[in-house]
């Protein structure tokens, strides 16, 4: 048995979730694929993998060994790279998840940048603000905002945000600027909420050096960057979210910022992937360019 190639074949397998897909990227008959996860097993004397007709998961025995395999061939691949040169033209597929917000004002503004510099790295890019499993879904990496809390992954500080308080000239006309934390009774804002949270978040304000939350009724709620920003354009109440989401609606008047002396803390943004020594070109690549955009 080819140990390397089963390794291979056993993190696509996870990586897909299906062992037909893995075939698929392989270009290898599905049965193949099966016949090489079973001699594996037996040569391991134990299951890696739990299989169902609708799910495939992995053991604790699997899992770590998934963790395993892909050190085992990163620490190859680097190998490789170090003596063919190819660590100055890293190649292969990438997978990143990212929530919308940063994916369109941060990185595909400039990812012509990056496929330029890049041209071999097949960049997947999954949006959304929704905890991932990384080993289960075959993410490579993925960039959060704000506190984390997940000690099993590796964490980049990529910077920091700097959030605002802003709302459309047609709301303030209408409910008044508010200058003071004391003007807010009256306002209504438009609430966010996400996997994690069930409800809009409190406004969020920094007084003399004190964070205080301020709760607002409004009437609508989304979970999507892009929408939250539209219903704030429309006039349906004031907005908190990352200066540089609605930078170019600020410029042209389309958003006016209020109680700018007060803002929020900034919100850190890190870049995580899974624990592991040695990490391939293509997400050595990635990590850097990506913090040199912060």
């Amino acid at each position: 048995m080819d140990r390397v190639q089963a390794m291979q074949v056993f993190l696509r397998v996870v990586e897909s979730r299906s062992f037909v897909r893995a075939a698929q990227t392989l270009a290898l008959p599905a049965s193949s694929v099966t016949a090489i996860i079973k001699r594996l097993e037996k040569h391991l004397q134990t299951r890696l993998l739990n299989r169902s007709t609708r799910n495939l998961s992995l053991t604790p025995e699997g899992e770590r060994y998934f963790h395993r395999c892909r050190e085992i061939l990163d620490l190859i691949a680097d190998t490789e790279a170090s003596l063919q040169g190819a660590s100055d033209r890293p190649q292969g597929r990438l997978r990143v998840d990212m929530p919308g917000g940063i994916a369109h004002a941060v990185i595909l503004p400039q990812l012509a940048q990056f496929q330029q510099r890049y041209p071999d790295i097949y960049l997947m890019i999954g949006v959304n603000d929704r905890q991932v499993d990384l080993i289960q879904e075959g993410v490579d990496c993925v960039i959060r905002t704000g506190s984390l809390e997940d000690s099993t992954l590796v964490a980049r500080r990529l910077g920091e945000l700097r959030w605002i308080t802003c709302a459309a000239p047609s709301y303030l006309a209408e409910h008044g600027v508010p200058a003071t934390l004391e003007d807010l009774p009256g306002h209504r804002a438009v609430h966010y909420f996400s996997s994690t949270m069930r409800r809009g978040s409190d406004l969020h304000f920094i007084e003399d050096g004190t964070s205080i939350a301020v709760p607002l009724p409004g009437t609508v709620a989304v979970n999507e960057t892009g929408l939250y920003i539209e219903l704030g354009l429309a006039g349906h109440g004031l907005m908190q979210l990352a200066e540089i989401l609605v930078s170019d609606q600020l410029q042209a008047g389309a958003l006016v910022e209020v109680l700018a002396d007060m803002r929020p803390a900034p919100v850190p943004v890190s870049l995580l992937y899974p624990h592991q020594r040695f990490l391939s070109p293509a997400m050595r690549a990635f990590t850097d360019w990506t913090a040199g955009l912060f």
